[in-house]
């Protein structure tokens, strides 16, 4: 028999876990437990269970508990003599209770008894390091959880720091007796329960520079510099940054040239732990045998797949949830986990989707997640390399909608669970079957002891009746008992009839064989109690297309205020019929979803069912749109005029909540769209496309932009709406061009041109124009492009829309200044400013200042230069624009090195550096590392301004931008010439030529003549 203290309390007897009931149980038994051996006073276990606050009765309560718990390890020791294991025994003693048992029994007994070994003065290392081997590996994690009140937190703290000094105690073995490629795996483990913990880094560190390893060192350092920051405000202390130093200086003598890069993201996506668990270990153990423990024989990992299947409500997905939250220790890089809707009625997640979850989570820009389904796998897989994560694939429709999302990485898992056999999955990638049936009878009772109590046990033969009615489903046992939780003073006999005559009475499904049929009576049970507006919302609810929502789109489907819905929202959930999914979200089991559409076709007649999907796209549209004049006030004459919903909206009155409710709400938005055939101009599909162009443009949402505006275009040629065509094939060019497909962007543009022409939609032909404009600049034709913008300017012009006139001015100045007309490209800057600054266009008036800053700088004025881009960062800081806060950070860095202010060009660089890596803009990243570069060449630290364009190049080489590449090697040649090495500095400036070249740039003449003075 084995108590397991260190990680989630657990009691095993004959290798089977032992329920211990409720949370209060396991506390008397924990407390008891921590002092094994020493008598334990009733008043210290009253104390530590209620932290000196007990209520009346508190001694009766530990009597009950002490009574269960004897029994309890009393017939758990039967079970484990006839195994041969040690024992334990609750005994009496005066005044109180002692926990008596073998050293080997406790596993925090063990891990002293070892740690005490191992410290000996005159232990020898290797025997050290084998002794705390053994007992830093009996921790599964942080000791106690769930366990309520500051002893237990006390505890936690306590063995806690009993297990970092052991940690840092072996490590330090290791490393003296030279197997530093001991430690990062263990360490990086006790690193995560104890992210703070400096000297835990430290010697992290130091073990993986030793082991070869000092870029993972570097990284080390970078994420406790980061947390400390940010959790503490605190910056490293004194032997951290010892140890970084230690690291720069092994690099040829020469610190960092720049700061190190962000870490990789640990993703933890797992969902909340479902509470209480009950049962199923021996799927548990063949779960951690198939995607953990190492096959014997010929030393082959086990599989890397598992599959677990099962039919619906059998409980897949909280196993699943609940084996990746205990086995977390062993996946250090994260957790992946996404619920692939396999079998919802509208709109299953596709795989693409569900790769730009995952590159999101796992760090990649937005705009670097690539387009087609196999380039986004081929980097979904890059991005896994070498990392020791868990993807969690859960309500899988088929093996062909999960063969995406497999890792290929062998240091990775993968757990799928699915309705379907996943017979394919088996086959071709030799994934693990795990076959999921209904608990058993005795689990069935554990899982109803655990949620009703007492009552379970008292009425046991009542009860059993009530897990056969529930089929030993989990799903209804749960729903079961929150009903008769609700009404305590019925017998639970009473309430079992009651359910017994419902069933027979049901008419929803046939009920055979289909255990589905009694989760559905359950169900029907519950919901017969719900009062009016909590039955009725739970019944639109089944009509809503997304994988959640919130009380304010709940309120517009069900034509009731937000308080009112909310109110009905927590009965629904309190009646596990919803499930919160996040803070303010509300989402439904495929079941009950599937359930509730039924009811609501049976008691609401098709107007009232297409009346509320309305009032949910109406809601929809103006969140969105509200949203929209939060991020982008000065556009919103270019958006459909959208009236406000009378249930109200949710709260967008900042920048941070208007991104917020657009990435929550997204999944919904495109689900909305992909099932909208409503007829006429103002069809919500093509509004709300429209609305969230600059939205999704700006984000890099580039897959569900394609896919929100193709249905758009297809609803508007089915009723055609010529003009919602052209606007929608606006923001489809839009997004090919952000993709690199110029191609595709031209025909679209095209198509569109001859329709505006056609129809006479001066205002559209001309963004069209203007489009067409962008892309003969991106190809280098800059003549072409000049032409289509004066076009678009005359077409706007005409219309009087002075927006559209500035937008395309600024484009064209552009254009005019790679032309070198340089007198021709400042009058349209300054046209541009004046007309930004007359419609109140903040953002377009910065840009504007910052195009004409650059033309400035490049004409030699570099004060004239500073003074644009300083009122440009100005109205981005007041903007809270990020982006554009860092452009101009690192433009005016670059006009303060052309004053000769070279250090405070370095600390805007290094501002507009830290603020490009935080937002993931690799673009920006590039021209401020070369930014950086120039001014540290300025100040004369050739070494770090040699690294800063080092890195600038790997950036720009990374997102295939030539510009910035070529401005890398011209700084690095400017550096080399500099040291007296110009062999290395020609080739670089002839490596930045090529580059120059094939843009088509006029900085290639300059190279030339730069070679030919040389």
């Amino acid at each position: 028999m084995k108590l397991l203290l260190l990680g989630p309390l657990e009691l095993r007897a004959a290798g089977t876990g032992v329920d211990l009931g409720q949370p209060r149980r396991r506390a008397v038994l924990a407390a008891l437990a921590a002092d094994a051996g020493r008598p334990v006073p009733v008043e210290t276990l009253v104390g530590r269970l209620w932290d000196g606050d007990p209520p009346d009765g508190a001694r009766s309560v530990v009597y009950s508990h002490i009574s269960r718990l004897r029994r309890l390890l009393d017939e758990a020791a039967e079970g484990g003599r006839a195994a041969g294991e040690a024992s334990i025994r609750l005994g009496k003693v005066s005044g109180g209770y002692v926990l008596d048992a073998d050293e080997d029994a406790i596993d925090l007994a063990r891990f002293r008894s070892l740690v005490a070994r191992g410290r000996e003065p005159l232990c020898p290392d290797a025997e050290r390091v084998d002794l705390l081997d053994e007992a830093l590996r009996l921790w599964r994690g942080a000791p106690l959880p769930g366990l309520p009140g500051a002893w237990a937190e006390r505890m936690r703290t306590v063995w806690g720091q009993e297990r970092v000094e052991a940690a840092l105690v072996w490590a330090r073995a290791c490393l003296r007796e030279g197997s530093p490629e001991r430690v990062p795996e263990l360490l990086r483990a006790v690193l995560a329960d104890h992210p703070l913990s400096e000297p835990l880094a430290v010697v992290l560190m130091r073990s993986l520079a030793a082991a070869g390893s000092a870029a993972d060192a570097t990284v080390v350092y970078s994420e406790i510099h980061k947390r400390l920051a940010e959790e503490l405000d605190l910056p490293p202390g004194p032997e951290l940054r010892a140890a970084y130093e230690e690291l720069a200086s092994r690099d040829e003598g020469r610190r960092p040239p720049v700061p190190p890069k962000p870490a990789a993201p640990v993703p933890a996506q797992l969902p909340m732990d479902i509470r209480p668990f009950t049962g199923r270990a021996a799927h548990l153990a063949e779960l951690t045998a198939a995607l953990i423990a190492e096959s014997g024989g010929d030393g082959a990992t086990a599989a890397v797949v598992a599959a677990l299947s099962g039919t619906a409500g059998v409980g897949k997905t909280a196993l699943a949830v609940h084996w990746a939250h205990r086995s977390r220790a062993a996946f250090p890089d994260g957790q992946l986990y996404v619920d692939l809707r396999g079998y919802d009625p509208h709109e299953p997640l596709s795989a693409g989707q569900a790769l730009c979850g995952f590159l999101t989570a796992l760090g990649v820009p937005r705009q670097e997640i690539p387009l087609r389904l196999e380039d986004r796998a081929a980097r979904y897989r890059t991005a896994l390399d070498g990392r020791r994560l868990l993807v969690v694939l859960d309500n899988a429709a088929s093996a062909a909608q999960v063969r995406h999302l497999l890792p290929g990485s062998p240091d990775c898992r993968a757990l799928v669970t699915s309705r379907d056999s996943l017979g394919a999955l088996v086959s071709v990638s030799g994934a693990h079957r795990v076959v999921l049936d209904a608990l058993s009878l005795d689990e069935s009772l554990s899982l109803l002891g655990a949620l009703i109590g007492e009552r379970a046990d008292a009425e046991r033969s009542v009860a059993v009746d009530l897990a056969e009615q529930c089929a030993r489903l989990p799903l209804a046992l749960r729903v079961a008992a929150e009903l008769v939780l609700s009404r305590p003073a019925e017998p639970l006999a009473r309430l079992v009839a009651e359910l017994h005559d419902h069933q027979r009475r049901l008419d929803l499904l046939d009920s055979g064989d289909d255990p589905r049929a009694a989760v559905r009576a359950v169900f029907s049970w519950s919901y017969a109690r719900l009062a009016e507006l909590p039955a009725r919302l739970f019944r639109l609810l089944g009509l809503h297309p997304g994988p959640d929502t919130d009380v304010y789109a709940a309120a517009a489907m069900a034509g009731e205020s937000v308080d009112a819905v909310r109110r009905a929202s927590e009965v629904l959930a309190g009646a596990h019929l919803l499930n919160r999914t996040a803070a303010g979200r509300y989402g439904m089991h495929d079941l009950l979803r599937a359930y509730a559409a039924e009811l609501a076709a049976l008691h609401d007649t098709a107007a009232r069912r297409t009346a509320a999907v309305t009032r949910l796209l109406d809601h929809s549209l103006a969140a969105a749109a509200t949203a929209m004049d939060v991020l982008y006030p000065a556009e919103r004459h270019l958006r459909p005029a959208v009236d406000r919903p009378g249930t109200g909206l949710p709260p967008l009155r900042t920048a941070e909540e208007a991104r917020a409710w657009l990435d929550a709400a997204q999944p919904t938005l495109v689900a909305l769209c992909s099932r909208t055939e409503e007829p006429g101009p103002s069809g919500h599909t093509v509004r709300i496309a429209t609305t969230l162009h600059r939205h999704y443009e700006r984000s890099g949402h580039y897959t569900d932009a394609l896919t929100v505006h193709t249905y758009a275009l297809r609803t508007a040629r089915s009723v055609g709406d010529a003009r919602g065509e052209a606007d929608v094939l606006v923001c489809l060019g839009a997004v090919h061009r952000r993709l690199g497909d110029y191609d595709s962007a031209q025909r679209l543009h095209d198509t569109a041109l001859d329709l505006c022409h056609r129809i006479g939609y001066a205002a559209g032909e001309a963004r069209h124009l203007t489009n067409v404009g962008v892309l003969h600049e991106l190809r280098g034709r800059y003549r072409e492009a000049a032409e289509q913008h004066e076009r678009a300017v005359a077409l706007f012009r005409s219309v009087g829309d002075a927006h559209g006139e500035a937008d395309v001015l600024n484009n064209l100045g552009i254009v005019l200044e790679l032309l070198e007309d340089f007198e021709a490209s400042v009058h349209r800057y300054e046209r541009a400013l004046e007309l930004y600054r007359g419609v109140g266009h903040p953002v377009g008036e910065a840009s504007a200042l910052g195009n004409l800053g650059i033309l400035t700088a490049r004409l030699g004025d570099h004060t004239a230069a500073a003074g644009h881009f300083e009122r440009a960062l100005a109205l981005f800081r007041r903007l809270a624009n990020a982006s554009g806060t860092g452009h101009a950070l690192t433009n005016l860095g670059n006009a303060l090195s052309g004053l000769g202010r070279h250090e405070e060009a370095a600390g805007h660089q290094r501002e507009a550096l830290d603020l490009f890596r935080r937002i993931g803009e690799r673009y920006g990243e590039a021209g401020a590392l070369n930014g950086l570069g120039e001014a540290l060449h300025g100040l004369g630290r050739e070494a770090e301004a040699l690294g800063a364009h080092a890195a600038a190049l790997e950036v720009a080489g990374g997102i295939e931008e030539y510009e910035e590449q070529a401005r890398a090697h011209v700084g690095t040649a400017a550096v080399l010439r500099t040291e007296g090495k110009p062999a290395p500095a020609e080739r670089h400036l002839r490596e930045a030529l090529e580059l120059y070249t094939k843009l088509g740039s006029p900085r290639a003449r300059e190279i030339r003549q730069a070679l030919g003075e040389w």
